[in-house]
């Protein structure tokens, strides 16, 4: 039985190792109980178990009957929920198909409206455009065309004819609507406009007019033109044409006018052809004779003459009435002349490219219609004049005029004038090149010999300094070519007469008084009336400096000329090593000191004598007396260098000499 049971436990063992609810079937198996009993024990407590249970549910039936029609009632309820849910969901079914109807047909709405709103403005502006309203025919009919309404109204229809225009190309039907009531205030409007424009035209026509007030209210209602020309051109060839006329007229009526009593203003004696740079100087006919300036103008001297292209240029112009007994030279009046000129023309110009809209050459057209016959009057007066100019100075001044008032129409922005100027110019210039060449040629042709021999400043050498001044000082301001070249050739012409005519004189000393006295004058009214650097200037400065240096030479020469000769033959010998040779001379050196020692003073004296006597000049003479002294003091320090020690000590002391050479300094 033990080994039965052993057995089984193995088995047990080994077949249910690992369920943990076997320990009571362990314990049972180890402690050796009956496993029938045990299970008879185990049956009957299950019985017991169940018995207690049954009583239990005995004592329950109540609550489990009241439980179980919960449940019921429960799921009746759920029942219904559920057929409540089901019935939503169709009903969201629905709601989601009706939403999305829903959506479609306002985005079908929205683009409805979009497309209402982009077509209504341009609609309504159509209709607006098309339409012809009671206040447009109102303001065309009876409104006076100076009255703001009726310009405002003109625009308006100006605009709905271009509009009507346009639409009948695209064939709208609306137009035939409007056209012939639009076409009837047309030629309402045109008529009432091309009436007003020819009254203010005529309104120039009237004496003593000042034309800038018509024109001036021409300009408030340029548009009137503008209405015109788009709508008419016929009219507008009309209007432009009694302007041009009648503008024409009064342009040229006036110039005459201003230019006849213009001229009668002007010195009564001219320069004529003997009035040139080479011609004799006399009493009757002298260009500075006081008699004469009262009625005549220089012809050499600029003076104030040159104020024409500076603080003149663009004053008021002369009024003959009111300066009647004032007397101008021919620039004043020309300024005067082509300053109106420019100030009406410059003005004309403008009025035109901005009234009746013309750009270009359609503008140079009408300014030369208009303006043609006074720009023609002006040339042939120009030429009148200049025919007979021999005042070479005027000539110059209104050429530089012409080049100055060129400048001030580009700076206004009008280039009309253009050919004009060229047109004037080219009536100066040969005039003015041919009088040039003829003072040129005066010079040149000069004889020497038939004038009056003076080492004092010649009357031809004063005409060319203020001449060639005056031409420098307006060249200065406003460079010329042409006028440049020809002032070389007069400058090289005068210095040629000048030594031509100093070689009428015997001495060289009295040549190079002469030759200086010129060229001081040249160069001293170079010097205050022009720049420091010009061409002339120095010229002549580098010509006065050469024949100082060469007359200082000439007047030491009778005082120290043995001194200075010794110096210079010295010199050269020692250059060339002969010191055997210039040893030789000590006797003649002391001859030389002792010479020196007894005369210096009195030559002193006797040079500053002569150089003030033959310079008028006060300031040049003492400048050479200067220059003779330096001179003097440099030759007498080379010839202390090169004398022997022994005469040496014979030497008049330095200092002596410098304190007497103080004597002669200018005290001015």
């Amino acid at each position: 039985m033990s080994s039965e049971t052993d057995n089984f436990d193995d088995d047990s063992e080994t077949r249910l190792p690992q369920d943990p609810r076997d320990d009571v079937v362990q314990e049972v198996l180890k402690t050796g109980t009956d496993l029938r009993q045990y299970s008879r024990q185990i049956e009957k407590e299950l019985k017991e178990v169940e018995n207690k249970s049954i009583q239990d549910y005995i004592k329950e039936s109540e609550n489990i009957a009241s439980l179980h029609n919960q449940i019921a009632a429960c799921d009746n309820i759920l029942e219904k929920m559920e057929s409540m849910l089901m019935s939503f969901q169709q009903d969201l079914g629905s709601i989601s198909s009706e939403i999305l109807y829903l959506q479609r047909k306002s985005v079908a709405m929205s683009q409805q409206l979009s497309n209402r709103q982009i077509i209504r403005g341009p609609l309504s502006q159509f209709i607006e455009d098309m339409t012809v309203s009671e206040a447009l025919i109102v303001g065309i009919m009876d409104c006076p065309v100076t009255e703001k309404e009726f310009l405002t109204q003109l625009q308006t229809l100006n605009h709905k004819i271009n509009f009507v225009k346009e639409q009948s190309f695209k064939e709208a039907k609306s137009c035939l609507d409007v056209k012939d009531i639009l076409e009837k205030l047309k030629v309402k409007a045109l008529a009432k406009i091309r009436t007003y424009l020819l009254e203010q035209i005529y309104k120039f026509r009237k004496p003593m007019t000042n034309y800038q007030v018509p024109q001036n209210n021409m300009l408030k209602y340029k548009f009137f033109f503008e209405f015109i020309l788009a709508n008419e051109r016929n009219v507008a060839e009309e209007i432009c044409g009694e302007y041009i006329s009648t503008m024409s007229k009064i342009y040229y009526s006036y110039f005459k006018s201003y230019s006849s009593r213009l001229m009668k203003l002007q010195f009564e004696e001219g320069a004529t052809k003997d009035d040139l740079m080479g011609f004799e100087d006399t009493a009757g006919r002298s260009i500075f004779h006081k008699t004469t300036l009262k009625h005549r103008g220089t012809v050499f001297s600029i003076g104030s003459r040159g104020d024409v292209l500076t603080s003149q240029l663009e004053t008021p112009i002369i009024v003959p009435h009111t300066a009647s007994k004032t007397r101008y030279h021919y620039e004043a009046l020309f300024r005067s002349e082509q300053y109106a000129l420019v100030d009406n023309a410059c003005r004309e110009y403008l009025f035109l490219t901005e009234f009746f809209k013309v750009r270009g050459a359609q503008a140079m057209d009408i300014f030369n219609q208009v303006m043609k016959k006074t720009l023609n009057l002006m040339v042939k007066n120009l030429q009148s004049f200049v025919e007979d100019c021999y005042d070479t100075i005027a000539l110059f001044l209104c050429l530089h005029l012409v080049m100055r008032y060129r400048l001030t129409c580009h700076k206004r922005a009008v280039p009309a004038l253009d050919k004009y100027w060229d047109n004037m110019t080219s009536v100066i210039w040969p005039r003015f090149d041919y009088v040039f060449q003829l003072n040129i040629q005066s010079i040149k042709q000069c004889d020497p010999l038939k004038l009056t021999q003076e080492t004092g400043p010649h009357y031809i050498t004063r005409r060319y300094a203020e001449f060639s001044a005056a031409m420098v000082s307006i060249v200065e301001g406003f460079p010329c070519e042409g006028a440049t070249q020809l002032l070389a050739e007069l400058r090289e012409a005068v210095q040629c007469f000048l030594l031509r005519m100093a070689a009428t004189f015997s001495s060289r000393i009295q040549q190079l008084v002469f030759l200086i006295n010129n060229y001081d004058l040249v160069l001293g009214v170079l010097m205050e009336r022009t720049r420091d650097n010009s061409k002339e200037a120095e010229s002549f400065r580098d010509q006065l400096n050469a024949r100082s240096s060469e007359y200082v030479e000439e007047i030491l020469s009778p005082h120290f000329g043995g001194m200075i000769q010794f110096v210079k033959e010295s010199e050269v010998m020692i250059e060339k090593g002969q010191t055997e040779d210039s040893k030789r001379q000590e006797g003649k050196a002391l001859a030389l000191v002792q010479s020196f020692t007894n005369n210096w003073k009195q030559a002193l004296e006797e040079i500053n004598q002569e150089v003030l006597k033959s310079f008028p000049s006060l300031v040049l003479g003492t400048a050479l007396v200067q220059r003779a002294m330096t001179q003097l003091v440099q030759y007498y320090h080379r010839f202390h260098k090169i004398l022997p020690p022994n005469a040496r000590t014979q030497l008049t002391n330095f200092h002596h000499i410098m304190v007497e050479m103080k004597k002669y300094k200018a005290t001015y």
